[in-house]
């Protein structure tokens, strides 16, 4: 494996990574909970009750004994540095991820589009501080623009994969985003998007190319992620059938919503994407568990049912147990930013105990009672970013859907708790959004709708947001 020098990519060596995970929680506690979020992380008691030997595997087509807690690297914390331009905050990158390892969380899912391209680069440097069997590496070929899509640059993103992350093979490669709406060059419009997918795969050599660096081992495992178009994935999986190329493993959303609710022009139906794989025996991995965080905050009077039921367990907990009840599910992503997330997760999967179909049954009536809701159905991804103008799109949406499970949304001015909804809403808007990135400046230029993958009309979502609250600043409602 190539090496960097990097301040940050000095080697952890085993007796220093055995003081971490043995010697305590309070030398984890003194880093990860200052550096990662001063006002949360846990007690030193907490971290003390972390397991570091319970974590839940599945076996992968290739052997592989995956945590069933994998590591999504697409939302670590960007700092400011002194000459006012941004980038990836490593420290904390490098701090959880140490902490992760430590507790048996041995898949790290990246792009060469996440974070601004930071993410392999960052990754990179984080895993390159343990010995390379401890961990596994799944990164993308994200050839969506039509400047990415030729033969040479397709390769040169994957090689550059190879460099960025530090290694000499990579454990799990995708196809990223099959599926999903981005614009074709130089093909007849009524391709479709099966169109899009050969001009990514089949026109340049790549699908060949992968399938020869699979065979000299610089690829272990190839899939795919899917987006999108139905007659897509149908069209992946007879590829598979025909025995044109033996899939060994399918990234998909799924979570308790997705399950029957996600319907076109979304997505598909996430009972339909798991049965697909499930009767060809192709290992799922699970995007968006929590539904880019709405699942961990659920409408209160939802939230408190589930206290009820189990005070000592997060309402996230709840939601990773439904996918992970799932036999065919290899691995459920999440990107977690702060160490309390990853350590609620952690106790999550460490065992994961399945649901009992009463407990099943409550999370599907949940995500009825979820899908009456005004929620936007956005995941956070942030694909749509940056905006041309500026535009903090994933934010808007966040707190419109945060306000939505706080019940913080007012119809009406006669609403019982509308003062309440209204300052919570406007308050929290300013704080969170500063005002030039609000969505009162989008000029809908519709950049961002061919990028999100739930299909939403992202600028039509922007200006509802922006009605909204300038109804709540007037006392129009």
């Amino acid at each position: 494996m190539s090496e960097k020098n990097n301040d940050n990519s000095s080697k952890i060596d085993r007796r220093d990574f055995i003081k971490i995970i043995g010697g305590g929680a309070a030398a984890i506690a003194t880093v990860g909970l200052v550096s990662c979020d001063s006002k949360k992380g846990g007690s030193e008691n907490g971290l003390a009750e972390i397991p570091t030997d319970k974590m839940t595997y599945r076996t992968s087509k290739t052997g592989d004994k995956i945590s069933l807690l994998g590591y999504g690297c697409m939302r670590f914390p960007i700092r400011e540095k002194e000459d006012g331009t941004e980038e990836i905050d490593q420290d904390i990158v490098n701090e959880l991820t140490d902490y992760a390892i430590a507790h048996g969380v041995n898949l790290f899912d990246t792009s060469p589009r996440y974070i601004r391209g930071w993410s392999e680069t960052a990754m990179g440097i984080a895993l390159s501080r343990h010995p390379r069997n401890n961990y596994y590496v799944m990164t993308k070929l994200s050839n969506f623009s039509k400047e990415s899509r030729s033969r040479e640059a397709s390769i040169a993103m994957y090689h550059k994969s190879l460099k960025d992350m530090q290694v000499d093979y990579i454990d799990y490669y995708l196809i990223h985003s099959v599926g999903s709406s981005e614009p074709m060059r130089g093909r007849d419009p009524k391709e479709g998007p099966i169109g899009a997918v050969k001009e990514r795969i089949f026109d340049n050599g790549m699908l060949d190319f992968m399938l020869e660096e699979k065979k000299a081992g610089r690829i272990r495992n190839l899939g795919w992620s899917f987006h999108g178009d139905i007659e897509v994935y149908d069209y992946m999986l007879q590829l598979h059938d025909e025995g044109r190329v033996e899939w060994d493993f399918v990234m998909i959303q799924l979570n308790y919503i997705d399950w029957k609710y996600a319907q076109a022009p979304r997505n598909v139906r996430a009972d339909y994407l798991y049965a697909e794989l499930e009767k060809r025996n192709i290992p799922a991995v699970v995007m968006e568990p929590l539904l880019g965080g709405r699942l961990a905050n659920i409408p209160q009077h939802l939230a408190i049912e589930l206290k009820q039921r189990n005070p000592d367990k997060s309402i996230a907990s709840w939601a990773f147990r439904y996918c992970g009840s799932l036999p065919n599910v290899l691995t459920s992503l999440s990107g977690m930013r702060i160490l309390e997330h990853l350590q609620d997760n952690i106790r999550t999967h460490s065992p994961l105990v399945p649901l009992t179909d009463e407990e099943k049954e409550l999370l599907e009536n949940i995500a009825d009672q979820i899908m009456e809701t005004s929620a936007i159905n956005c995941t956070a991804c942030e694909y749509c970013m940056p905006c041309p103008y500026g535009i903090d799109i994933a934010g808007i949406i966040s707190h419109y859907n945060k306000c939505v499970a706080a019940g913080n949304i007012a119809e009406s001015s006669q609403d019982e708790n509308y003062r309440k909804a209204r300052q919570a809403f406007l308050i929290g808007y300013d704080r969170t959004v500063p005002k030039l990135r609000q969505a009162s400046h989008c000029i809908h230029c519709n950049q961002c709708v061919p990028l999100c993958p739930q299909k939403l009309d992202i600028p039509m979502e922007l200006m509802k947001i922006h009605n909204y609250a300038e109804d709540l600043r007037q006392g129009r409602l």
